[in-house]
């Protein structure tokens, strides 16, 4: 593999990431092992409950586990993720996901993001393990 720029891979994934756009999803720094970002909650994105709606939160979580998993410019994919919601999200609030590697293996990796809303409380955990296919992105 070529030699590695966190932030040069992770913005060529993000130019066709449709999905993470929609969200608004904005990338504040990118490290090798380490992604942080943020997006604002909009009305579309609330359930019936008035609360917003867990798939956006798990969404956010993802892109930012995906980001952190890829920016050593191997592909990487999702083996297994799951989440705990610890507060309600209401419109208009701004979530802030912060990924951080708890393991680097030569196949797996595994990493734990913690989101935040705009008071810095902390609304959700995501925990995700990943698998190295060994190709470049790049």
């Amino acid at each position: 593999m070529q030699e590695n720029n966190p932030a040069a891979t992770i913005q060529q994934v993000f130019k066709t990431d449709e999905f993470s756009k929609w969200l608004g999803i904005e990338i504040l720094d990118v490290k090798e092992g380490y992604s942080k970002i943020k997006m604002t909650v909009r009305k579309e994105m609330m359930n019936g409950l008035n609360v917003v709606h867990g798939g956006i939160a798990f969404s956010l979580a993802d892109s930012a586990f995906a980001f952190a998993c890829n920016s050593r410019n191997n592909l990487s994919l999702a083996l297994e993720t799951s989440i705990s919601f610890l507060k309600p999200v209401f419109v208009d609030d701004t979530l802030i996901a912060e990924a951080k590697e708890i393991r680097n293996g030569k196949n797996t990796g595994v990493y734990l993001v913690e989101i935040t809303n705009q008071h810095n409380n902390l609304i959700a955990l995501f925990k995700g393990t990943c698998y190295r296919t060994g190709k470049p992105l790049l």
